[in-house]
């Protein structure tokens, strides 16, 4: 028995990275994966490979929401959970954030994860209750330099988890957040450089030592769509080696 068999969960971004790692447990532990992305061959390769169903979506377009969950259905009859996963990152000074950038972070990150609540969760609500995890970050319980705009939209996916865990609970549907400080994927680590070589630059900055990796992200996300969290909503989960703790200046 897996933990979530029978459950049929729209994990978005799920090309790479960590969308790509909790679509590949969630699949291991028995739910049908609908996996969501722009990366359209690396997205249906990833999904032949688990027998989840691939749907091409900008998670900023509403429209898209529409036509993802209605293929959802079509090939499932129904969705019981969400992971707001799909994001984007920049690295700008916020001064000379170009506000067609910020714009950009913010349709992605933000309205992305409002749409894909407001258009799941009515259909979870239908199946008999399930719940949304929303990929928010270490930067949306403190502030970093140079991800400004990424750290806007990271604290208003937190207040939009707070405000839909109470919304919602009465529906059968419990919401809560990720908050992954520095994970080694596409999307931090564009260029792809050796794990071991971040794990020398997060040293100092990070108690355990390392940088975080998706699979891990992946478990956490894995608790909080499963059962063994059936008492928590509405909060924030840190995984981030312990940064948000403090810095060591030894």
């Amino acid at each position: 028995m897996g933990k979530l068999d029978g459950r049929v969960v729209i994990v978005t971004g799920a090309a790479r990275g960590q969308g790509e790692q909790e679509a590949r447990l969630f699949s291991a532990e028995g739910a049908r994966v609908v996996l969501a992305d722009v990366l359209d061959d690396r997205g249906e390769a990833v999904a032949k490979e688990l027998g989840g169903l691939y749907v091409h979506l900008d998670v900023g377009d509403e429209a898209g929401w529409a036509a993802a969950v209605g293929a959802a259905k079509d090939a499932f009859g129904r969705i019981d959970g969400l992971v707001n996963n799909a994001g984007i990152l920049r690295f700008n000074e916020l001064v000379s954030t170009p506000l067609e950038e910020f714009q950009q972070i913010v349709q992605v990150n933000q309205v992305g994860a409002f749409l894909g609540i407001k258009t799941v969760a009515p259909e979870i609500e239908a199946a008999g209750g399930g719940t949304i995890v929303n990929t928010a970050s270490y930067t949306a319980l403190t502030g970093m330099s140079y991800v400004g705009a990424y750290a806007a939209t990271k604290h208003a996916v937190l207040g939009l988890t707070r405000v839909a865990a109470i919304e919602l609970a009465a529906k059968g549907i419990r919401v809560n957040a990720v908050c992954p400080g520095a994970v080694d994927t596409p999307m931090s680590n564009p260029d792809g450089a050796d794990p071991d070589a971040l794990d020398g630059l997060y040293r100092q900055l990070v108690p355990l030592g390392r940088v975080g990796r998706p699979e891990e992200v992946a478990r956490l996300a894995l608790f909080l769509t499963s059962d063994d969290s059936s008492y928590i909503t509405g909060q924030p989960f840190v995984i981030d080696g312990g940064w948000l703790a403090g810095v060591s200046v030894l």
